[in-house]
């Protein structure tokens, strides 16, 4: 049997906005529109990386593909072609959602490679990057005024010495230098901002036996990285910290957390921020369980696992249901999937805003709770959990006229379909529930009126 236990009178935290994508709702040339989700979910952040793929399109959002003549003057409005990018940031700012900014190029898996090449002017690169930020946060060139708070400079600059070439062609010192010249001049020009990278590869070299020689790489990398932006003479601002993993194993979910908020406070970086902002399921036949009840599973323990080890934000990658690593809309027709719902129980939690006291006896059942103080959430994963019945222990939300418990499941027959709805009355009750391996429950406890 296995036993989670929930106290409603104990309040330890705050539910952190993790349900987070990456791109917006509006794709595919603008045919597909999935708006109307996004709403639903309450997507709290989308975050710009491969916007419309490949090489952006020619027109969105990288910054060769709005500032396409490295030769112009940045200073000058016409160097510029925002058009497409305002369309697209637009529709994502109609839904509630914030926009969380990737400056630089999107990923090339072709041979050709067009812009993964390291700048050739770090510091003209950067007042480049001021101009987009000045039009979307302050209105420069018929522009905007977003607000927008996070800005990432690249993603994945791993690339010197390893296979991977698909998003970075030069030096490591050459990024630890654009780095550095974009992160002090863009906090020279908009103190208010977040400035941070360096969207990590991962870690996946700490955690196995016989790590490969890029796996290594990749973790010299970081130290580099970190020693480089703290050292004396260079003293770069770092507001957060973001990184990716793709896996089915929850434990290493925890571990990549844990590696990460580690490599801040080593290098004495407490204050910034831990941000995983590409993740998704990996494993057998992944393109199709990933928008499965394994995939949702996968999703729902991910979240827990991110709240409960310091991550701060966390985009899923990738909301653009003609992407194949879409496991939240079906591809082409941009229906919303199984694990599309594990966001939209995330939201329920992070709508009642306080994280209180959770635990479960099985590592294999992940769980999260949340309440308002009238009302609470429970979200559930069971993953890969071999014992089909679970027995949930809940105290702290007593009402005299009782607690009307409903319950929705995500399994393999059920999407988000409640599948009971019972009334308890005192301060604890007991919930019982049978699932299968792969489940996600989410409990919505509401207080009966007289």
């Amino acid at each position: 049997m296995n036993d989670i236990s929930i106290d409603f009178s104990k309040n330890i935290g705050t539910i952190r906005p993790l349900h987070g994508v990456n791109n917006g709702p509006l794709t595919y040339g603008f045919v597909l529109n999935t708006s109307q989700y996004f709403k639903e979910a309450g997507i709290p952040y989308s975050r710009l990386h491969d916007t419309e793929y490949p090489y952006g399109s020619g027109h969105f959002v990288d910054v060769p593909c709005i500032f396409k003549d490295f030769d112009r003057d940045p200073a000058d409005p016409s160097s510029y072609d925002f058009a497409l990018t305002d369309l697209y940031i637009q529709a994502i700012c109609d839904c509630g959602t914030q926009v969380f900014y990737r400056l630089g190029v999107s990923i090339e898996h072709a041979p050709l490679k067009r812009n993964v090449y390291a700048p050739k002017d770090a510091q003209k690169w950067a007042r480049i990057c001021e101009g987009i930020i000045r039009h979307y946060n302050e209105g420069w060139a018929n522009g905007f005024h977003y607000n927008i708070q996070y800005w990432e400079i690249w993603n994945e600059p791993e690339g010197e010495g390893t296979w991977r070439k698909a998003m970075w062609v030069g030096s490591n010192e050459e990024y630890f230098n654009l780095y550095a010249t974009t992160a002090k001049h863009l906090k020279s020009c908009f103190p208010y901002i977040k400035v941070g990278g360096y969207a990590s590869c991962g870690f996946y070299g700490a955690f196995c036996q016989n790590p490969t020689p890029d796996q290594r790489k990749f973790l010299e990398f970081a130290d580099d990285f970190f020693a480089y932006i703290t050292s004396p003479q260079i003293q770069a601002p770092l507001d957060f910290f973001s990184w990716h993993i793709y896996s089915g194993d929850l434990y290493l979910y925890e571990s990549f957390a844990r590696y990460a908020r580690g490599l801040l406070q080593k290098y004495h970086l407490e204050s910034a921020m831990s941000i995983l902002d590409e993740w998704n399921y990996s494993g057998d036949n992944m393109m199709y369980t990933m928008a499965t009840e394994v995939g949702a599973a996968l999703a729902s323990g991910a979240l827990c696992v991110m709240q409960h080890n310091e991550v701060d934000l966390a985009h899923y990658y990738d909301a653009q249901p003609a992407m194949c690593y879409c496991g939240i809309f079906t591809h082409e027709t941009a229906q919303p999937t199984k694990t599309f719902y594990a966001l939209k129980a995330w939201n329920a939690l992070y709508q009642l805003r306080n994280e209180v006291y959770s635990a479960s006896n099985c590592p294999d059942v992940r769980v999260c709770a949340a309440s308002d103080g009238t009302s609470g959430g429970i979200l559930l994963s069971s993953y890969c959990a071999e014992d089909p019945a679970v027995r949930i222990h809940v105290s702290g939300l007593a009402n005299p006229h009782g607690i009307q418990a409903t319950v929705y499941c995500i399994d393999r027959e059920n999407t988000f379909e409640i599948v009971s709805a019972e009334t308890f009355h005192g301060d604890a009750f007991t919930i019982q529930r049978k699932k299968d391996r792969y489940t996600t429950l989410y409990i919505e406890l509401r207080q009966m009126q007289k």
